[in-house]
């Protein structure tokens, strides 16, 4: 058996060092431990986000059984265009309450020529006229600027915005400008290595806000309709969020670019019936490109994860109520609803 040194072994021990030319071993320190994962899913998240080219937010919550993933979630990222989708539940809110009317004649708000930072307000003039209800399907179908001021103009600015927010109880998000100033003061900041709070969302944010309209939650059945059904129609980001699902999935979503930075949120239906809210923010990468197919991978990890896990489980769910579906374009009535067909590819 060992015994415990006897008092002055330090002495001894380094004298013994010093006659004999021993050099003491350096303290131990514990090794690094690997990242302990809470899923699988989780792991392969946090293998295709890593933050060595820019950052990225990632926040997903599958709605039948209320499992969430997250990478950033709680970190603020710019919206871009992806605010559009606020900004028009915040016009279809006072649609429900008769304010507006999807009838409402608007006009499209055509940006002027101004130099960077030129005002706190962009300048901009009055275009086309067309029914709220073009604006609303412009907007969210084509992520037309001029036709989201003229929905931003019509509720009374982007604090309008902010206050619905904060009554739909969403923390986290905040627009501070119309779309032409943010459009004309883009640039100031690096995304992919500056937080910058004006007109931004955590992944978490976003994530809630399309929950809770796919859920029901404070818009009414036709007006959830409007702005899912024009979701579903989505024209742009055909290299983000779709490319990366299959086929017989379904996906309603909105897209977002600005300087050094791409995004893509949306809802995805998967064919057994599984809706995954899934919110994507990617900044850097080297090229629009690169983020492109970043969104895309991480798109693909979230939904090939989700696949095998408990659709049901202790989150209730408000299922929405499956309406006819319409195909529709521009101005088409009250456009596509929120069932299976109504989410396109």
């Amino acid at each position: 058996m060992l015994a415990p040194l006897p008092a002055g072994a330090d002495d001894l021990e380094q004298a013994f060092d010093r006659a004999f030319g021993a050099v003491p071993l350096a303290p131990r320190r514990a090794l690094p431990r690997a990242p302990v994962y809470a899923t699988p899913l989780d792991a392969q998240l946090a293998a295709v986000t890593g933050p060595a080219h820019g950052r990225i937010g990632v926040a997903a919550v599958d709605l039948g059984s209320g499992r969430s993933v997250g990478v950033l979630g709680d970190q603020p990222f710019p919206m871009a265009s992806t605010a559009k989708v606020a900004i028009v539940a915040t016009f279809l809110d006072g649609v429900d309450q008769g304010r507006f009317h999807l009838s409402d004649p608007l006009s499209l708000m055509i940006p002027l020529h101004s130099r960077k930072f030129d005002g706190a307000v962009a300048p901009v003039r009055a275009g086309e006229v067309l029914p709220a209800q073009e604006m609303i399907e412009l907007a969210l179908t084509r992520s037309d600027n001029r036709a989201t001021d003229a929905l931003i103009a019509a509720v009374g600015g982007p604090q309008a915005v902010d206050r619905w927010l904060a009554r739909a109880g969403i923390a986290g998000m905040r627009l501070d400008h119309d779309i032409a100033t943010l459009v004309r003061d883009d640039g100031a900041v690096d995304p992919a290595t500056t937080i910058d709070l004006h007109d931004s969302t955590t992944p978490a944010a976003m994530v809630r806000l399309l929950s809770g309209l796919y859920q029901g939650q404070w818009l009414s059945a036709g007006s959830r309709e409007v702005l899912l059904g024009a979701m579903s129609r989505c024209q742009t980001g055909v290299h983000r969020m779709r490319a990366a699902i299959p086929d017989d999935a379904l996906v309603g979503h909105k897209t977002g670019s600005l300087a050094n930075t791409s995004s893509d949120v949306g809802v995805i239906r998967t064919p057994d019936g599984r809706v995954i809210a899934v919110a994507i923010y990617v900044t850097g990468q080297g090229s629009r490109p690169l983020r492109e197919s970043r969104i895309a991978a991480i798109t693909r990890t979230i939904y090939n994860g989700y696949q095998g896990s408990p659709t049901q489980g202790s989150t209730p769910v408000v299922e929405p109520v499956m309406t006819s579906l319409t195909p529709g374009g521009v101005g088409a009535g009250t456009g596509a609803g929120i069932g299976e067909t109504a989410l396109t590819r």
